[in-house]
């Protein structure tokens, strides 16, 4: 498993973006914004299954909805890239698939996207090992579920814990652990030699 730093990471401009990256971030935003809508439905079966618990169904699935960000980037290794690759996703959803979340997604899909963001950017976008997909997991999942717990006033709930509990350890295992492993999955199938990511890193540990 590659982990480093790339030591020629650039400033934001969104005329550095390349065709190529930014059709990237199209087909990225597409693929998993019919993947997340996928999960929308398992979401409202196993609400189903949950009975009296069912509400508890988005936050055990809720990394899910976070993949795209660090799998974004880490291929393109740009600010806002992740961001970008979620509001595409919640496009897909909403215009193409016609969630019925509506237009809300886009909200969403900007915070989640923010949250995972946080901790690449605070690397200058030069770490990509797996505690760092770790903890953008973490963050993508704490920053919305702080957002939603004041919205929808869960603070004083009975499953007040039961929820950031859940989220979190979703958070981790899909946005993060799964992320992670999804694009060291890519990087060997030779279909990112093109890309960034490819580059070997400073350092292995």
């Amino acid at each position: 498993m590659n982990k480093g730093t790339l030591k020629d990471s650039k400033k934001f401009n969104l005329s550095t973006w390349s065709l190529k990256e930014i059709m990237l971030l199209v087909v990225l935003g597409s693929v998993f914004g019919v993947i997340y809508y996928l999960f929308v439905q398992l979401y409202f079966l196993l609400q189903i299954m949950l009975g009296p618990f069912a509400d508890l169904s988005q936050h055990i699935l809720f990394g899910s909805w976070l993949m795209v960000a660090p799998i974004a980037i880490a291929i393109i290794r740009k600010p806002f890239s992740g961001i970008f690759a979620e509001i595409m996703a919640a496009l897909i959803e909403v215009v193409v698939l016609a969630s019925p979340f509506g237009a809300t997604v886009f909200i969403s899909a900007a915070i989640q996207g923010t949250g995972s963001e946080l901790i690449f950017a605070a690397t200058r976008y030069r770490v990509f090992s797996m505690p760092i997909f770790i903890l953008s997991g973490f963050f993508g999942a704490l920053i919305p579920f702080i957002y939603s717990a004041l919205i929808n006033d869960w603070i004083n709930t009975d499953l007040f814990y039961y929820r950031l509990v859940l989220q979190l350890i979703s958070g981790v295992i899909l946005g993060g652990v799964i992320s992670k492993y999804t694009v060291d999955a890519l990087r060997k199938t030779g279909v990112l030699d093109n890309f960034i990511s490819t580059r070997p890193p400073v350092h292995d540990k």
